[in-house]
């Protein structure tokens, strides 16, 4: 028996056998033309065709980045500028198969990430029944690089938007040949994590994918507009003439003064060691985001969030969103005294974590102002650690109640189904140090791939991520996470003021209390609207 083959638009590609024989993998096929040369920093270009049937059993080239990060994403797989290709999982016994498509997008600060991690492998969702896809896009200044001279290239006259015009190739890719694999083109789920996430929350309110994915599902940071949380995080974007701006001094760093210079240059002299940070952004606190990430550009990106959804301007689709219990700043009890004693490197768009007292006191004046001493009085503390509870106490009611606050602004114009969680699952460590329901901890039970084997993994382990597996799969396949045998799950509603929780509990659970929800609310509306 030979290998599978599918036809795609630039010629036929051949999979191989998983280890469960039932699911094809094909990896490494190109979803758009190599982005090198005179091709580096413009939009992505249709892939060519290739003659004869090309093998896509092996991972493509991971995009340009930090190799130390590269290191830490477990894949060993070269570097390359030529990384636009795209992996698929499916279990289709034949091609007039329609299958529900999930399309994941890999997190890491807009600079790191490849979509052949390993925790991404999606045999065991193809085997629930879905095609899967994962697929690289460009990072870092490959990514999100802008300048004046770049921003005059194009017909639209924006720079800085490659990223993010990647994932609209990507999903053009999807429509146009996924049916070959089993794959429905009208049932098409876009999903991610972090800055994944943040590319979800994108695409949803570019002009440009619309029509091109049905569903979205961002783990975590769906927050409220004028939420600055939002401003650090990898929802954050940048005006065009601060992008600009800072696109200049880069390329002078770089010994470039012009965007032929720069794009003579060997992609590793653009490579930073380090992580720059846009300094520029006030949000509320010492954490600033990532230097390279989408810009507002007026085309790809034509509106900020508070228009985008005051307007109705966003792509309809049904939504699924939400939070986890040890993230942006928020830590366990049993990890405080040793992250209180060790160096802690924050990385951009990382929160700040409050450990003491000192520093409790000190972010509640520097973020709320004349605000402070209500929310010192709501989160109190009088030892370190009190403080350390309180404030994380306070970064929990902040995620819940933004995103809440964020449903309220996304379903005003919006008919698609809206369902939010939040993730309270504490997961074992790869260390054996404490467990914690860290940012991106969900993505393991979601694809059911938990980092290094399942060994580490109880039984609660794995029924928890049974049960979180099919709310997701119920979700790509329908719109509606819930099904038979699964606690039940309710739709958002503005009125509930509540959350699904998932993990440690299957359960609706409050936002959080009513004089805690209105000190936030009363916060965001002295915030500026992003």
């Amino acid at each position: 028996m030979g290998r599978p083959t599918a036809l795609t638009e630039a010629g036929p590609v051949e999979g191989i056998l998983c280890r469960d024989r039932t699911v094809t993998a094909f990896r490494g096929i190109p979803y758009a033309a190599p982005p090198v040369g005179d091709l580096r920093w413009r939009s992505p270009q249709p892939p060519p065709a290739w003659e004869g049937t090309r093998p896509a059993d092996r991972f493509g080239p991971m995009c340009p980045q930090s190799p130390t990060e590269a290191a830490a994403t477990g894949v060993d797989a070269p570097m390359s500028e030529d990384c636009l290709s795209l992996n698929i999982w499916t279990g289709a016994a034949h091609r007039e198969e329609r299958r529900p498509v999930l399309v994941w997008i890999y997190g890491g600060g807009f600079r790191e990430g490849t979509g052949a991690n390993p925790r991404y492998d999606g045999e065991n969702l193809a085997r629930d029944g879905l095609t899967v896809v994962t697929f690289n896009y460009r990072l870092g200044a490959f990514g999100f690089l802008a300048t004046p001279e770049l921003s005059d290239e194009p017909v639209h006259r924006s720079s800085g938007n490659y990223g993010l015009l990647d994932c609209v190739a990507a999903l053009r890719w999807v429509r146009d040949n996924i049916a070959h694999f089993g794959g429905d083109p009208d049932r098409v789920t876009i999903a991610g994590q972090s800055a994944g996430a943040g590319m979800v929350n994108f695409l949803a309110m570019s002009p440009l994918a619309e029509g091109l994915f049905h569903r979205a599902i961002a783990q975590s940071h769906a927050r409220h507009a004028r939420d600055p949380e939002l401003r650090h995080l990898s929802t954050s974007y940048r005006l065009p003439a601060d992008a600009e701006t800072a696109g200049d001094r880069y390329a002078r760093a770089h010994g470039a003064s012009t965007a032929h210079h720069l794009r003579s240059l060997h992609w590793r002299k653009l490579i930073d060691g380090n992580h720059p940070v846009d300094t520029n952004v006030d949000t509320g606190g010492l954490t600033s985001p990532p230097l390279f990430r989408p810009v507002l550009d007026g085309w790809a990106l034509p509106a900020g969030y508070d228009e985008t959804y005051a307007k109705g301007l966003q792509n309809d689709v049904d939504y699924l969103t939400g939070n986890n219990l040890d993230e942006s700043g928020a830590v366990p009890e049993t990890m405080v005294s040793a992250l209180r004693g060790g160096r802690r490197t924050v990385r951009p768009g990382s929160p700040a974590v409050n450990l003491t007292l000192e520093q409790h006191v000190t972010a509640a004046h520097r973020k709320f102002g004349t605000l402070a001493e209500e929310f010192l009085r709501l989160y109190p503390a009088a030892t370190d650690d009190e403080a350390a509870r309180a404030s994380s106490r306070a970064v929990r009611d902040n995620s819940r109640i933004s995103t809440c606050l964020w449903g309220e602004d996304w379903s005003r114009h919006a008919t698609g189904t809206l369902h939010t969680y939040f993730w309270t699952h504490r997961t074992p460590a790869r260390d054996g140090g404490p467990r914690r329901a860290g940012h991106g901890s969900e993505i393991d039970y979601v694809f059911r791939n938990p980092v290094g084997g399942t060994g580490a993994w109880t039984e609660e382990d794995h029924t928890i991520a049974r049960t979180v597996s099919a709310y997701w799969t119920n979700f790509v396949a329908t719109g509606d996470p819930n099904g038979n045998g699964l606690p039940s799950w309710p739709a958002f509603s503005p009125d509930a003021a509540a959350v699904m929780e998932i993990g440690a509990h299957f359960r609706t659970i409050p936002v959080s209390d009513p004089a805690r929800t209105d000190f936030w609310i009363r916060f965001f509306s002295t915030q500026q609207a992003w």
